[in-house]
């Protein structure tokens, strides 16, 4: 089963994604409006970027600090919780055990982030990742 639509089997799961790493494409299922979605993946894009390089930021004070490569994120409000790994997110309702079954469904769907996650991203979109990225 595709790791949206089992997402989306879950109570309290409000709309599950995936985005391109490019943030110009995206699909998702759930209660958002399409323009939410986008806006969602223009999210999860940014959030990745910044997270990602706050990691670099915090390996280069305390080298082998074991926080990368970075594997994904969640920002938990009042009554929601994003969370993305790899190119998927999920946006769900604050739940007791609900953010434990959600990431690890996606984690086991997505795997292990071996190596630098946005060389990985944009690997899946082909092309020169070195040009992409830098």
């Amino acid at each position: 089963m595709h790791i949206v639509k089992q997402l989306m089997a879950i109570p309290g799961v409000i709309a599950a994604g995936e985005y391109a790493y490019r943030g110009d494409r995206f699909s998702y299922q759930g209660a958002l409006t399409d323009e939410f979605a986008r806006m969602a993946s223009i999210l999860c894009r940014a959030n990745t970027l910044s997270v990602n390089m706050q990691s670099e930021i915090f390996d280069s004070f305390a080298e082998n600090c074991g926080c990368r490569p970075v594997q994904g994120w969640i920002v938990r409000g009042d009554k929601v919780t994003v969370c993305a790994v790899g190119n998927y997110f999920s946006f769900i309702e604050n739940r007791d055990e609900l953010l434990n079954d959600v990431m690890t469904i996606m984690r086991a769907k997505v795997g292990d982030v071996q190596d630098d996650l946005l060389a990985n991203l944009y690997a899946r979109l082909g092309g020169d990742t070195k040009e992409a990225l830098y």
